[in-house]
């Protein structure tokens, strides 16, 4: 007996038109971005492009259209010339001279185009010999743009300073980024001097001459042109001021340092704490810190340890959990972040120490006469001054500042130090807050090594002593390095805090000297937490490499020192 035939619903025609039926309407694709909002994107909150003739690397024209790299280390290149020989080599020379290099993204031709276009037209007008005078003019413009190109190198990857030694042949230029000192730049000492004139007379406040002698502060702010440019020359866009310390040296001329202050990255979460790195247990106590009305906050550290960033956020979110209903002063010498919302007080450039002490002085006692609700004081530097903050607080008033001490407990025997008298000093409803801060490198998540891999290093001995298998687990090695972090084997920085609210048993203890019993009672009694604690969590949570922990508080199997 034959077989049946196949039914039409069987043969592969009438499969295929079921399935079409069956099938669903294709969900839609999302339109493409068009080219004004990848733009947008590309330039956003101050990303510029470096390889733009304006920028701090740029590229031969034939090399222009091939691609375009920004200061973040996006990294574009036209989908036509993937495999262009000049786009490879270019990729090896910007990785050679650190610059960061993303995996690059494939794009039309006509958006690279629209990168150089958008650039030339942010960038400021080229004319800026003509109508220049004497060739004296002309050397101070050139080292002027020379100042620009270096403050955008440095921008580009976010140091904190920069270090200009010139000496008796030769200038090196050095940054700090993540906290670690490296050789940038090597000039000839006559560029030296004048890339430090030129420095001095691009900056807003400073003194009216020049001395090579002498030691001196200057500042340049973001917003205003370089003094002596024209109107044509401008710092990075993400970096807000410059603040400048010019020292004489032995065997050289001069010594620069620069503190580059930057923009929020995000500006929409400029109070956000978490984003330095605290944890939400303690963005949770600076909130009840920022709850208390009356009483004295300090943020302690070494200097660049991110006191006045811990500081300014805090401020910002002060005032928005208030609804912006109350006066808030601050007094700073020099204002370096903007607070809005907030009156800054700045203190008038002085030449001398005691001058300087004199108008700090003058502006804070100003501030407790301008009917404040709550006072941020820059930095409590003399006894004067930390007088006039206690003032403040024993009148019914907030006060928030910060002060160069090594730990929270520390700050209270660093003002009797200065001469704070001790009944301020055990008064709980004065002393309502100490903090202690460091910058921790931030391990690379892409290259960090297991300390399992590892047994014999003498950190990972010691990590095994005190924590055993569970550390061993749990803990890295910071790598040689990777693409990810530029062969760094770190990636930014995080701060690291111990945050402590006394009472008057604490603070009573402390001031009888009896540190020992005064730090096991609040560790005990208080749960308070110290800097080795917080930092060993973040250790084990994958965020900080083991020799980082120890760099910044001590032997991991050992007790931490106060």
């Amino acid at each position: 007996m034959p077989l049946p035939a196949k039914t039409a619903a069987g043969s592969a025609p009438a499969k295929a038109a079921a399935s079409k039926a069956a099938t669903p309407d294709a969900p839609k694709v999302a339109a493409p971005k068009k080219s004004s909002e990848i733009l947008a994107e590309l330039f956003h909150a101050g990303n510029e492009c470096i390889t733009a003739p304006s920028g701090i690397f740029p590229v031969k024209d034939d090399t222009r259209g091939l691609l375009a790299l920004f200061s973040d280390g996006r990294f574009l290149v036209s989908a036509e010339h993937k495999f262009d020989g000049r786009v490879l080599s270019f990729e090896v020379l910007a990785r050679k001279k650190k610059l960061p290099v993303n995996k690059a993204e494939y794009v039309p031709a006509n958006l690279i185009k629209a990168i150089y276009d958008r650039a030339a037209k942010d960038a400021p007008p080229p004319e800026e010999v003509e109508e220049m005078g004497s060739a004296s003019d002309l050397e101070q413009l050139q080292m002027q743009k020379d100042y620009v190109n270096v403050l955008s190198r440095a921008a580009a990857i976010k140091v904190s300073d920069i270090h200009v030694v010139v000496g008796t042949h030769k200038t090196q230029v050095m940054f700090r980024t993540n906290g670690m000192m490296q050789v940038e730049i090597e000039k000839d000492k006559d560029w030296g001097e004048a890339f430090v004139r030129a420095a001095f007379a691009s900056s807003d406040i400073s003194d009216a001459n020049y001395a090579q002698n002498e030691y001196q502060a200057a500042q340049k702010v973001g917003d205003t042109p370089l003094r002596g440019s024209g109107g044509k020359l401008r710092l990075p866009r993400n970096v807000l001021g410059v603040r400048l310390q010019f020292n004489p040296i032995a065997f050289g001329t001069r010594y620069l340092v620069m503190r580059l202050l930057y923009a929020d990255d995000d500006p929409d979460n400029a109070g956000d704490l978490m984003a330095l790195g605290y944890t939400k247990r303690e963005a949770d106590m600076f909130y009840r810190l920022r709850a208390v009305p009356i009483g004295i906050i300090i943020v302690a550290g070494p200097t660049g340890s991110g006191k006045s960033t811990t500081l300014q956020r805090n401020m910002i979110s002060l005032l928005q959990e208030r609804n912006y209903e109350l006066n808030l002063i601050t007094v700073e010498d020099p204002p370096e972040y903007p607070i809005p919302g907030a009156r800054q007080m700045p203190v008038t450039n002085a030449n001398t120490e005691a001058l300087k002490e004199q108008e700090f002085t003058k502006a804070l006692a100003a501030s407790l006469r301008s009917d404040p609700d709550m006072l941020m004081i820059g930095e409590v530097r003399t006894l004067s001054a930390a007088q006039l903050a206690f003032k403040g607080a024993l009148s019914g008033h907030g006060v928030w500042t910060t002060l160069h001490a090594n730990s929270s407990p520390a700050v209270v025997m660093r003002l009797r130090d200065m001469g704070v008298e001790p009944f301020k000093l055990i008064d709980p409803e004065i002393m309502k807050g100490m903090v202690s801060q460091r910058l921790f490198r931030r391990v690379c998540p892409h290259c960090r090594i297991p300390v399992s891999q590892k047994p014999d290093h003498p950190t990972v001995k010691r990590l095994r002593k005190a924590y055993g298998d569970f550390g061993m687990e749990q803990a890295f090695l910071k790598g040689e390095g990777c693409p990810e972090c530029q062969g760094r084997g770190v990636k930014g920085r995080a701060v690291v805090g111990e945050i402590l609210m006394p009472d008057a048993t604490f603070l009573d203890l402390l001031v009888k000297g009896e540190t020992k019993k005064a730090i096991d009672y609040w560790t005990g009694d208080l749960g308070g937490r110290t800097m080795k604690d917080c930092a060993i969590e973040r250790m084990l949570n994958g965020l900080i490499d083991a020799e980082e922990v120890e760099r910044w508080c001590g032997l991991l199997d050992e007790r931490p020192i106060y």
